[in-house]
């Protein structure tokens, strides 16, 4: 099964603390420019996700109790469903409204090209 999204572990290590302190979490992707095109980390539910948002992948983080969800907005999709996404995280500041900017550190997208086969697997 191909990953739609994934996680290094320096993300991972960030989404463990942040759990502690918030509570369960959510990831969304909305297109923009600046830290609108950013992934954004929520307490779970606080971001409130409709019709126009696509749910493309439950984290698995190992030390968290529960799957992280990773939204994006449809429009957003439609330019990145041809790829795998990692979250990653990287020294400096991002948004101010998701959860890891008073660390000093934001998170970040890294993405490659789907192969034809994991394109075919995930779109049928």
């Amino acid at each position: 099964m191909v990953d739609r999204v994934s996680h290094t572990p320096e993300a991972a290590g960030l989404l463990r603390r942040l759990r502690e302190s918030h509570g369960p979490l959510m990831f969304h992707q909305s297109g923009g420019c600046c830290d609108g095109s950013a992934p954004m980390c929520y307490p779970a539910g606080e971001f409130k996700t409709g019709g126009s948002d696509v749910l493309l992948q439950e984290l698995e983080v190992d030390g968290v109790d529960e799957p992280v969800p990773f939204w994006m907005s449809s429009s957003q999709y439609q330019y990145w469903k041809h790829t795998a996404l990692t979250v990653d995280v990287v020294p400096g500041r991002g948004s101010g409204f998701s959860l890891e900017a008073p660390e000093g550190v934001r998170f970040l997208i890294r993405s490659r090209l789907l192969t034809d086969e994991e394109y075919a697997e995930l779109h049928g």
